[in-house]
């Protein structure tokens, strides 16, 4: 949409649309959560928590976490601005950065929140991927914080998929969804690049291993 006006009205009226069909389409499904323990666990350490999952996930997971008190970190490309405004409307507020763009400033933007008590939202395979690759943005921030990283995956019985390069999955209507958590992931303060490489490879282990579990719930490798 070039046209500046017109993008304008769209980012006002099209997020808010789309939170009313979001929360109607979702509230049909009956969901379950496992591995409530190692949310617990997370939580326990009474830092901020940095949730962390795949980016096919999030249309779901931004309705499954609205009750969270959570920051999230939303690309700053113009379709970012419908996702951020999605992610307002749905109870988060939104950070604004990317890999390409405003990416240092995000970085010192999620640290404050993190420091003012906010938990983070963050997709683990960024705005762009390559899909199930997991970047080192949350790691940077849970070694500069003490945070917890917490691995977040869902499953269903029944879902759309997009041809995105994420794949895109959005559970179906009275569908059963399956919400799993990971063990939280302490990143020491102080690492330096190889540390952090370390971790980033610990936290893509998680994820891909929580990704299998869940949908080997419904006899599938994944989604």
């Amino acid at each position: 949409m070039k046209h500046p006006l017109l993008h304008q009205a769209a980012v006002r009226v099209v997020p808010l649309l789309a939170s009313w069909l979001i929360r109607a389409w979702f509230l049909t499904c009956r969901t379950t959560e496992h591995g409530g323990e190692c949310k617990e666990r997370a939580v326990a350490t009474g830092k901020p928590v940095i949730a962390v999952f795949w980016h096919y996930s999030l249309t779901y997971l931004l309705y499954h976490m609205r009750s969270y008190r959570a920051a999230a970190l939303v690309s700053a490309s113009r379709d970012g601005d419908y996702l951020a405004r999605l992610a307002g409307h749905l109870g988060f507020s939104a950070v604004r950065g990317s890999r390409n763009r405003r990416g240092l400033r995000a970085v010192k933007e999620l640290k404050s929140r993190i420091d003012s008590g906010e938990n983070l939202a963050i997709v683990a395979d960024g705005s762009q991927g390559p899909a199930l690759k997991a970047q080192g943005g949350p790691v940077l921030l849970a070694s500069r914080s003490g945070s917890p990283i917490l691995p977040i995956v869902w499953s269903a019985s029944r879902y759309f998929t997009f041809r995105s390069w994420d794949r895109l999955a959005v559970p179906k209507l009275f569908a059963r969804v399956d919400v799993f958590f990971g063990e939280p992931l302490f990143v020491p303060a102080g690492l330096d690049a190889d540390g952090m490489e370390v971790y980033r490879c610990e936290l893509e282990r998680a994820l891909l291993e929580l990704y299998r579990l869940a949908w080997s719930r419904y006899e599938k490798e994944g989604h």
